[in-house]
C-alpha cells in the first residue's frame, strides 16, 4: 500500500493519527497542495480527483475518502478498535465522524479556501478552477463558531466525542478545531467541556502525526 499524504493538510492528519493510534507504517508520499501538485498530471493519474488523503492498495485499487480509508484499515488491523466494536458503537461512531466533517470541517473549509490568497482558483478541494466567494468565507466563519459551540454541548454529556473511548470522532474533531485555529476560531472559557476534552486528545502521542 501507498499513502498520498499533505503534511500541512488537516485532512490527511486524520489518517496518520489513526495510523499512529493503530501502530500501522505505510509508505507515504507527500503531494504540495500550495504548489498545486495535487493538480498536476502525474497526481491526477493517479488520483483523477486530485484529493489528498488518498491510499492506493498493492492491486492499483485507490480509496480517496478519510472515513473510507479509515474504514479499510480497520478492517485489516482490529486490533485497537477505532471505529466501533458492535452495530450500535459503530453507528454512533460513524455518525458522530461524519457530523465533525460537515458541521465542522466543511465549516472550516468554507471559510479558509475562500479568503487564503493562494486559494483564489481553488475554492473548493480538487481539480480548480472554482473561484473563491468571500461572502462564503464569512458564512464558513459563522458556522465554524456555531460548531464550537455545538461541540461543547455533546462533550457535557460524554467523556469523548462518540461515548466513553477515543475514536476516528474524535480525531476528525481534534483536526478540526486546530483547523479552525488557523482561522482564529477557538474554544474559550465558556466552552470548558471542549477545553477539557482538547487537552485530554491533543496530549496523546498520535496528535502529533
Amino acid at each position: 500500500m501507498k499513502f498520498y499524504d499533505c503534511a500541512m493538510a488537516p485532512s490527511p492528519r486524520r489518517v496518520r493519527i489513526f495510523l499512529a493510534e493503530k501502530g500501522i507504517k505505510i509508505d507515504t508520499v507527500q503531494v504540495d497542495l500550495m504548489t498545486a501538485e495535487n493538480i498536476q498530471p502525474a497526481y491526477l493519474k493517479i488520483n483523477p480527483r486530485g484529493i489528498v488523503p488518498a491510499l492506493q492498495l498493492d492491486d492499483g485499487t485507490l480509496i480517496d475518502e478519510t472515513l473510507a480509508i479509515c474504514q479499510y484499515l480497520e478492517a485489516l488491523h482490529p486490533e485497537k478498535p477505532m471505529l466501533g466494536t458492535d452495530a450500535k458503537s459503530r453507528a454512533v461512531i460513524t455518525s458522530r465522524t461524519l457530523a465533525m466533517e460537515w458541521d465542522g470541517f466543511l465549516r472550516a473549509s468554507e471559510a479558509f479556501r475562500n479568503s487564503a490568497p493562494g486559494f483564489g482558483d481553488r475554492g473548493i478541494p480538487g481539480l480548480g478552477g472554482i473561484t473563491a466567494i468571500p461572502a462564503l468565507a464569512e458564512r464558513g466563519m459563522a458556522g465554524s463558531r456555531r460548531f464550537i459551540d455545538t461541540l461543547d454541548g455533546m462533550l457535557g454529556k460524554s467523556e469523548f466525542v462518540a461515548g466513553t473511548s477515543f475514536s476516528l470522532a474524535d480525531i476528525t474533531a481534534l483536526c478540526v478545531v486546530d483547523f479552525m485555529g488557523w482561522l482564529k476560531v477557538t474554544p474559550t472559557d465558556s466552552h470548558p467541556n471542549v477545553q477539557r476534552w482538547y487537552r485530554s486528545v491533543s496530549s496523546r502521542p498520535s496528535a502529533a502525526a
